[in-house]
């Protein structure tokens, strides 16, 4: 943490000798001329904001909005300063400490408001910034730093024990692709749109599959299973453990066995926590990234400058090692500090788990907005309306003797198992004059996979229609004026809230001479398409006859993606990659 010089040196006099006066007065206006050139964080960098007086009755007011993990351990510290009796500038401050969630505070400020609060202690500088990405947010100024906790994976004993802890150690990939093998061990964490802790994991995890080949598939698929187990806040995941070591809590489908959790918040939880429930850390050996916990002035420019002064005062005055103890009582780590053996043994870890490794260096903005954007996509509830050709060319064979065709049903099917019972799929099916003078026919309508329908569900209805699709004996691909229709169809049943897409699989290209050209499609595709209502066209040309330019032609007038698959196996892989892409574009 950098030094500051303090507006008061607490513990000074009540004497102020009247030859000093004058020096105090030009040390005053000095400082005033800074305030204004430079900003109250600069002066008091400068080290011109030290004084010494005695503590008045009337005192500086100053409220700090921070997050609920950190909070406790500040109110103890604003007590403290208070019954010290600690100054700035000769005035005593009284400090009040209120718990806000992070994202609620962003979300006040990005809305051009002010929390009821001069400082703003969130628990991870992602939340400055975002807000300092937003030209018409409330300005915030950060000034320093509390207090860091790393961020790692928790475990019940038992799950821990079956992974080989603490001897084992694991990458995140890793750790988090073993907590998801089967039922018996479920992974909880908290909403990455509303948790760091959640978002830090995220990126982490998605930095690592970027140097794996496939792993960004894989990452997402994580994703969409994390997803399913997710809660709005950290306090609220910790929620969601096993209440005792019964096998009827054990085994409630509702409980995680593993939450990805900061070494804090398993601190806190194990404090409490009877020894059959204390929960087990593992540290993926790729490295743990940090909530750092920035101390920022709100709106610093609209402070008085008792009000900056006695916030940069208290900010000082938690820095110093009394205080620090206080922060590592909680369960934090300070700045430039070794990782305490009380602490990580609290916490659940233990060699050789690698606790004691440096946080990874903090990622990147683009990383951190595309991992924002994959989950935003991957995970939100989708509308997607898949079109397959169902030309006579899809009965050749492919490798392994069956036809083009029954692979793409196999491959459909295990897409289909991704999506959850909010998410709304559909599907077509194309061939030259399929459905009198029309190439297309809907066999079931785009609607949400929980529906009831029948003696089944919406998800069933789709599992029968992709098994039971047949290529049509001398059928040709009309690609042009199915592409067109189904598109229209997409644009104009657009579901707000949801990640809408439209999915064509081809075999080959257009071969119906009396439809509408490419050029005329292409046209048409750009002029409905809507980026206040996106609907990108993901076109998977399949097999050696279909082409990837046209494919990615017609796409890509819609803001969709192009692709080409030589194995039908790979439209599964293909449909998830694409959807991860739409996530990026969409974050930048």
């Amino acid at each position: 943490m950098g030094r500051h010089s303090l507006p008061d040196h607490h513990g000074a006099g009540a004497a102020d000798p009247r030859p000093r006066a004058r020096r105090r007065t030009v040390a005053v206006t000095t400082v005033l001329v800074l305030v204004v050139a430079g900003g109250t964080a600069a002066a008091v960098r400068s080290g011109l904001l030290s004084f010494g007086a005695s503590c008045q009755e009337d005192p500086v007011r100053v409220t700090v909005a921070a997050s609920p993990d950190l909070a406790p351990a500040l109110t103890a510290a604003a007590k403290q300063a208070r019954a010290e009796d600690v100054t700035s500038d000769g005035r005593c401050i009284a400090v009040t400490v209120s718990a806000q969630e992070s994202y609620k505070v962003t979300d006040t400020l990005q809305a051009g408001r002010k929390p009821d609060a001069q400082v703003w202690v969130p628990d991870s500088s992602l939340w400055l910034d975002r807000v300092a990405a937003d030209g018409s947010a409330t300005q915030v100024t950060s000034v320093g730093q509390v207090a860091e906790t790393p961020v790692a994976v928790a475990m019940v004993p038992a799950a821990a024990k079956s992974l080989g802890w603490p001897e084992k150690t694991y990458s995140w990939l890793e750790l988090v692709g073993a907590a998801m093998q089967g039922d018996s061990l479920k992974l909880g964490a908290a909403d990455p749109a509303r948790s760091a802790t959640g978002l830090l994991a995220l990126t982490q995890l998605g930095t690592a599959a970027a140097k794996v080949k496939g792993g960004s598939t894989q990452a997402a698929a994580m994703m969409k299973t994390l997803s399913q187990r997710v809660s709005d806040t950290d306090a609220q995941v910790v929620d969601t453990l096993p209440r005792d070591s019964s096998g009827t809590e054990q085994g409630n489908p509702k409980r995680n066995q593993a939450l990805v959790l900061t070494e804090q918040a398993a601190f806190a939880y194990n404090a409490t926590a009877g020894s059959d429930r204390r929960l087990d850390l593992f540290y993926p050996k790729d490295g743990s990234p940090a909530l750092d916990h920035p101390y920022a002035l709100v709106d610093e420019p609209e402070l008085s400058t008792d009000q900056s002064r006695a916030a940069l005062r208290f900010m000082t005055y938690v820095q110093q090692p009394a205080r620090r103890k206080l922060l590592t009582k909680a369960g934090f780590r300070t700045a430039g500090e070794s990782a305490p053996a009380a602490l990580v043994d609290g916490a659940g870890g233990s060699s050789p788990q690698p606790y004691a490794e440096p946080a990874v260096e903090p990622a990147s903005d683009t990383a951190v907005r595309d991992a924002l954007g994959t989950w935003t996509i991957t995970v939100q509830s989708a509308r997607i309306t898949t079109v397959v050709d169902a030309s006579g060319s899809m009965s050749e064979p492919v490798s392994g003797g069956r036809s083009r065709m029954d692979v793409t049903k196999a491959s459909l099917l295990q897409a289909l198992a991704t999506f959850t019972p909010e998410d709304e799929i559909g599907l077509w099916e194309f061939s030259t004059k399929l459905d009198g003078d029309k190439d297309y026919r809907v066999l079931v309508p785009t609607e949400r996979l929980g529906d009831r329908k029948a003696d089944g569900t919406q998800r069933d209805l789709l599992s029968s229609a992709f098994s039971d699709l047949q290529p049509v004996r001398g059928g040709a691909t009309g690609l042009y004026d199915t592409t067109l229709a189904a598109y229209k169809e997409a644009t104009s049943t657009y579901a707000k809230g949801k990640f809408n897409a439209l999915v064509i699989l081809t075999d080959g290209e257009n071969q119906d001479p009396g439809s509408i050209s490419r050029t005329a499609l292409v046209a048409n595709l750009r002029r409905l398409s809507d980026p206040e209502k996106p609907v990108p066209l993901i076109v998977i040309a399949v097999g050696p006859d279909a082409s990837k330019e046209e494919a990615q032609q017609i796409a890509e007038a819609t803001g969709g993606s192009g692709h080409q698959v030589d194995d039908p196996s790979q439209i599964h892989t293909v449909i998830l990659q694409a959807i991860v892409a739409a996530g990026a574009t969409g974050a930048n």
